[in-house]
Formats: structure tokens, sequence, C-alpha cells
């Protein structure tokens, strides 16, 4: 049996349920669909919000065992993301240098580029921390 790796913080996932109604903690958890609907009602007008304030331990677990841990740190990424995010520093952290830059003199291509990190950031750790 192999031990899961603590890739996820709760802390973290706490900090970004004050922003729940959001959905912020959703994607932070990997739960870009969830997240989304989240972000669009609310937090389900605040009753799925409150729900998991119960949910978040549960999520947590899910997402350590299916995230890849490595040098990039999933919490020090999101939170980069979610408070900096327009200033793409959480790219240049992944060392994705490159489109980096290039979000950065676009506006995140116009927000599309911040939308796609939202959706895909914890895919993207993976994919860099499998390749160290």
């Amino acid at each position: 049996m192999t031990q899961a790796s603590d890739t996820h913080s709760k802390t973290v996932g706490y900090v970004l349920w004050i922003f729940g109604f959001t959905g912020s903690h959703r994607f932070y958890y990997g739960k870009p669909v969830t997240g989304t609907i989240w972000f669009f009602t609310l937090g389900l007008l605040g009753v799925g919000w409150l729900i998991d304030l119960f949910l978040i331990p549960a999520m947590d677990r899910q997402a350590d065992l299916r995230f890849r841990a490595g040098k990039v740190n999933y919490s020090v990424a999101w939170i980069l993301l979610a408070f900096l995010g327009f200033f793409v520093i959480h790219r240049m952290y992944m060392g994705k240098w490159v489109t980096g830059v290039l979000y950065l003199c676009t506006f995140g291509l116009l927000g599309i580029g911040y939308l796609y990190d939202f959706w895909t950031l914890n895919d993207q750790i993976t994919v860099v921390n499998a390749s160290n």
C-alpha cells in the first residue's frame, strides 16, 4: 500500500473557503466543474458554501491521493494564482517563463488564460512535478 503524499493543505483550503462563494476552494481541490457552479451561484446561494465547511477534510484527502507531490508546491501555486493571478507569478513559480511573460503582456490573454489556469492548475503542477 502506497502512502499518499500531502499535496494540498487544509489550512489553505479553509482560507480559500472564506471566499468559497466564488468556488476558489473547490478549484484548489481539483473540482473545476463544481467550482464554476459555485462561482455562478454564489456557493449555491450560500448553502453549498456552508456544507463545504464540513467537506473540506474529505476534499483534501481526495486531492492528496489524486495529485503528485514534487518540486512545485500546490498550495504556494494556488495562493499565487488566487491572490496575485493577474501578475502571473504562479506561472513563473512553475517555471513557465514564456507563457508567464505572454500572459503578463496580454493581461492573461484577456482573462481567458487566467480562467484556464483556475481550471487546470492542479494538472499543470502534476505534469511539472512528474517531469522533474
